[in-house]
């Protein structure tokens, strides 16, 4: 893959989602990406369905572009051969809980020893220090102390889960990759390595930017559907007859004149700018509407509005749509014979990145990367027969 990280090598101990995602988009701008994988307990995201010629779909787009070598960090043998590969890296991405590394003799200290310009980013859920440093979680639980679930939902029925982990992604992967090219970039001024410090509960405080924001300075923490913008205007879902639904979205006067006039209702306008909290009536005549008619009859009425009003799609559905298709977001990637979707980088660089290609299979390039490290063919040969790393066909 060619694009503006070309050249930057990343070595990668991350499994499941925050870490590999973070790397895919690293990859996906042309950096080499080494993922270091266990042996004996392959990443569980290889296990998730559904699966293509035998292989997770979701594994195979979120690991894209990488190399996989399989070595088992509890050998010291193995340990040895990381070390001498991590002054050939730029980057080094891990996942464990805080001092596992260390522990392994991979710690950053340890690993700057040997590289000193090495960027060095731990990504984890609570942080490399803090009361809950060693405590487990999941997206769930960063959103919940973060604040914000406590006003994502209805005040009926509470929190709501997301279809996607938020936390995850937008608190850990994302934030990681940020992060990085920072520290390459301030790399280039001063000639120094660092440790970057990742973690997806932070990410997720960080994004109360509006609500947050209000509740730190009045004091008063924003209720599950009584804002704006999470239920308490008619900013909101409605459901069609068929038992599909349409975003409304459209608050600016110009697009609410628009959205209610498609609905037959244009005297609705002034009711629109009633606080938000008070707009239950409102919303259920809104509902009702909607209700009478099918999910394609309102497609029709709003395909030529310009009033912020669209379908709920699917995934496959949004794969399908003709701004995506036009946007090249989805690129098809050979997999053992089959033919593979995968959504694409969503930012369009200068130079050509090339055919994509799916994640690995464990090990498949273990031989090959470790050579290239500067072991000798014995050596890798012993750490093969010993158990200790794995070469797939």
């Amino acid at each position: 893959m060619k694009g503006p990280l070309s050249g930057i090598r990343v070595l990668d101990f991350s499994t499941l989602l925050p870490g590999p995602y973070a790397t895919m988009m690293l990859a996906d701008m042309g950096a080499q990406v080494t993922r270091i994988e266990s042996p004996t307990r392959p990443d569980l995201l290889r296990s998730v369905p559904p699966m293509v010629a035998g292989r997770s779909a979701a594994h195979l787009t979120v690991n894209r572009n990488k190399h996989s070598v399989a070595l088992d960090l509890k050998s010291p043998e193995a340990i040895e051969a990381v070390l001498a590969m991590v002054g050939q890296y730029d980057v080094v991405v891990e996942q464990f809980r805080p001092g596992v590394m260390t522990r392994l003799g991979l710690g950053y200290e340890q690993l700057k020893a040997i590289n000193p310009q090495l960027i060095y980013c731990s990504i984890t859920g609570y942080g490399q220090h803090g009361p809950m440093q060693a405590r487990a979680g999941h997206d769930i639980n960063y959103l919940a102390l973060s604040g914000l679930a406590s006003y994502s939902g209805r005040r009926e029925t509470g929190p709501v889960l997301s279809g996607t982990q938020v936390a995850d992604l937008a608190g850990g992967s994302q934030q990681a990759v940020v992060a990085i090219l920072a520290a390459l970039l301030g790399r280039g001024v001063d000639g120094e390595g660092q440790h970057l410090d990742v973690a997806m509960a932070d990410g997720a405080l960080a994004m109360n930017a509006l609500y947050g924001a209000g509740a730190l300075a009045s004091g008063e923490d924003p209720e599950p559907g009584q804002e704006m913008l999470n239920g308490g205007g008619f900013y909101d879902y409605y459901r069609t007859a068929d038992d599909r639904y349409f975003a409304v979205g459209g608050l600016e006067p110009q697009f609410a004149e628009v959205f209610f006039t498609a609905l037959g209702q244009p005297q609705w306008l002034a009711r629109a700018a009633e606080p938000c909290g008070q707009q239950q009536a409102l919303k259920q005549e809104i509902g009702a509407c909607f209700a009478e008619h099918s999910f394609e009859h309102w497609r029709q009425v709003f395909a030529e509005l310009d009033c912020c009003c669209e379908p709920v799609l699917t995934p496959t559905e949004a794969a399908a749509h003709p701004q995506f298709q036009a946007r090249n977001m989805l690129m098809p990637v050979a997999v053992d014979g089959h033919e593979l979707l995968q959504v694409a980088m969503p930012v369009t660089f200068r130079q050509s990145q090339g055919l994509p290609q799916a994640g690995a299979v464990l090990g498949q390039h273990t031989r090959e990367v470790l050579l290239e490290a500067g072991l000798s063919a014995e050596a890798v040969q012993a750490l093969l027969a010993s158990g200790a790393a794995l070469q797939s066909d």
